[in-house]
């Protein structure tokens, strides 16, 4: 058996990612599961293609989620956590809730705008924005000064309609069937 080398793509493969020079906005919302599972997704696809990419987590602290353990597999691949480990009461968000939400759009700004990752994924943000954490209009703002070639994929329940509005396209993410509903707990490395 011939070991390939997985860091050479095929010659088609690329010239195409070399050409890619058109980034969008991804919006996953809706209240269903699976908006980070389908943003890491692209996130894992993107890296396949040897782009950039990072990870802003606005309401996740604990670092014991999968994609925080594969990221020192994965050199292509940066994740910072700006939540705490506890849950935020959306109707009165304790100081160091707002902080650290401050402090991840800091982060998420100069990752956008310095383009250096070609895909930035604001995991929960859209939490953080209907919380009020984190302003929309600062967020709507910073999607438009974008690079042209910087992806930009917003998760989480409840995205306001200015994020929708500034979107490229919206996935909205509905539960049909989930063994949620007969009690079946996260399990490690399917949901976390």
């Amino acid at each position: 058996m011939v070991k390939e080398d997985y860091k050479t793509a095929h010659p088609w493969q690329k010239k195409r990612s070399d050409e890619r020079k058109l980034g969008l906005v991804m919006v996953n919302t809706g209240p269903g599961k699976g908006k980070t599972t389908a943003a890491l997704g692209l996130a894992l696809r993107a890296i396949g293609h040897h782009h950039r990419v990072k990870i802003i987590q606005f309401m996740k602290g604990d670092p014991f989620y999968g994609e925080i353990l594969i990221r020192q597999r994965l050199p292509e691949l940066e994740i910072e956590q700006f939540g705490l480990d506890r849950f935020v009461d959306p109707k009165n968000p304790e100081p160091e809730h707002v902080q650290r939400a401050q402090e991840g759009f800091d982060a998420a700004a100069q990752a956008i705008t310095s383009g250096e990752y070609h895909v930035v994924v604001l995991d929960e943000i859209n939490v953080a924005l209907a919380f009020g954490l984190v302003s929309t209009d600062a967020v709507v703002a910073l999607l438009r000064e974008r690079p042209a070639h910087v992806e930009v994929i917003l998760t989480g329940r409840d995205a306001p309609q200015a994020i929708i509005d500034a979107a490229d396209y919206v996935n909205e993410i509905t539960d049909i069937k989930h063994p949620y509903q007969r009690n079946v707990p996260a399990r490690v490395g399917i949901e976390f």
